[in-house]
């Protein structure tokens, strides 16, 4: 009995639809979602969303009120937060977009429309009114933005302006 109780309470927000026209096509509506990958003991990533949707047929989940950690070497390298995400289980790629705050490890801070992540060895791809700050030092806009897979380094492209502080203490 204790079990079917629990049962209740944990999937109270978890709604399951058969399409109509389609017996092998599921859709969820879900509540509080937590994605993560891991593998052999570390974890590459955690994306939570304050809502999702679960698509089956595509195998997406689409998130809203996302705020994701990316690991490197157990620690987190990089936060974000953003209004939508997508997250693909044939890929693994993860797309963020409306509204995307990134937070970098060294303080480094980036908005952009959209960023994809593909995997933890290829570049993040991030589009759209790129504003990236470093405290008093980087003020700098552009078009895009391609950081790389160790978070060390970036690259900025298109329409950019960059202004260079130089800290005086």
């Amino acid at each position: 009995m204790w079990a079917f109780i629990s049962a209740k309470v944990i999937t109270h927000d978890f709604n399951r639809q058969q399409v109509e026209g389609r017996q092998d096509e599921q859709k969820a509506l879900v509540h509080g979602v937590i994605l993560t990958e891991t593998k052999d003991d570390q974890k590459y990533w955690e994306i939570y969303g304050d809502s999702g949707r679960w698509n089956s047929n595509n195998g997406e989940a689409q998130l809203d009120g996302v705020l994701a950690n990316f690991y490197k070497d157990n620690e987190v390298s990089m936060s974000l937060k953003s209004s939508k995400g997508i997250y693909n289980s044939n890929t693994k790629a993860v797309t963020l977009y409306e509204d995307t705050l990134i937070v970098l490890k060294d303080g480094i801070t980036l908005n952009a429309d959209k960023l994809v992540w593909q995997n933890s060895h290829s570049p993040i791809v991030a589009e759209g009114h790129i504003k990236i700050r470093k405290a008093n030092q980087l003020i700098s806009t552009a078009d895009k933005i391609t950081i790389s897979p160790s978070y060390e380094s970036f690259k900025i492209e298109g329409n950019t302006v960059s202004k260079v502080y130089e800290d005086k203490e």
